[in-house]
């Protein structure tokens, strides 16, 4: 599907689960991605790596699960297209704000963006920081424009309406705007159940809000291919 961020074309390229993110690029234009996002590119574009607002938010992406610099891939000369590959086995998300709008986004999720998106990082509360999974820090999307996420497995995105509750396991969230109210819970009625279940805590997400939740979880697919790869000897 080619579509227009702003100024700049895009078409998501779909194989199955492995999905990448063509960028049609104007003379000036930039857009940016992780670290070692860059496929493929025209030899004319440029690529380099930035610290994004400074050392301080450069090592809060880096305890929020990303990288400390992200890419800035422009097109300096002339018009050219650059393709992008997240590290994931997954989908590719857009989400477009506005300077209303802030999203917040769990380790690993975050992919690309376009000039007026800001990346920076949000310090999450004690509970959710040990329990969740995604450590102390997420990251904070905000600004004008669209950016991407990338998922392990295929997206599911789940609207919630104000005042109604909804439960997600905590590694399938992916993303979440920040009128969303998160909390960490027990999954069952018991602590004893929700360990028995395999559930153990869950986030529960109070509306209105809009979240993006992973098919896959992460940290299980570690387990099991750990299970079947030969160990060393």
């Amino acid at each position: 599907m080619s579509q227009q961020i702003y100024n700049m074309k895009f078409e998501i390229i779909e194989n199955e689960n492995f999905a990448a993110l063509k960028v049609s690029l104007k003379k000036g234009e930039a857009v940016k991605a992780e670290s070692g996002a860059m496929l493929s590119m025209d030899s004319h574009i440029n690529v380099e790596g930035k610290m994004e607002g400074g050392l301080l938010s450069g090592l809060g992406r880096m305890l929020a699960g990303e990288t400390i610099f992200i890419q800035t891939i422009s097109a300096t000369d002339k018009a050219g297209e650059v393709i992008l590959a997240p590290t994931n086995i997954g989908s590719i998300i857009e989400i477009e704000i506005d300077k209303n709008t802030v999203w917040n986004v769990s380790k690993g999720g975050f992919f690309a963006a376009d000039e007026g998106i800001e990346v920076s990082n949000k310090l999450q509360n004690l509970a959710r920081g040990m329990f969740s999974g995604e450590g102390f820090f997420v990251l904070k999307i905000s600004g004008t424009g669209k950016f991407f996420i990338s998922s392990f497995g295929a997206v599911i995105k789940k609207e919630i309406k104000k005042g109604e509750d909804y439960i997600v396991d905590n590694f399938h969230l992916v993303a979440w705007n920040s009128d969303a109210q998160i909390d960490i819970q027990k999954a069952s009625s018991s602590w004893l159940n929700s360990f028995k279940s395999g559930e153990g805590l869950v986030t529960k997400i109070t509306g209105p809000a809009t979240v993006y939740i992973q098919t896959r979880n992460p940290k299980s697919f570690g387990g099991w291919l750990s299970g079947v790869l030969p160990s060393k000897k």
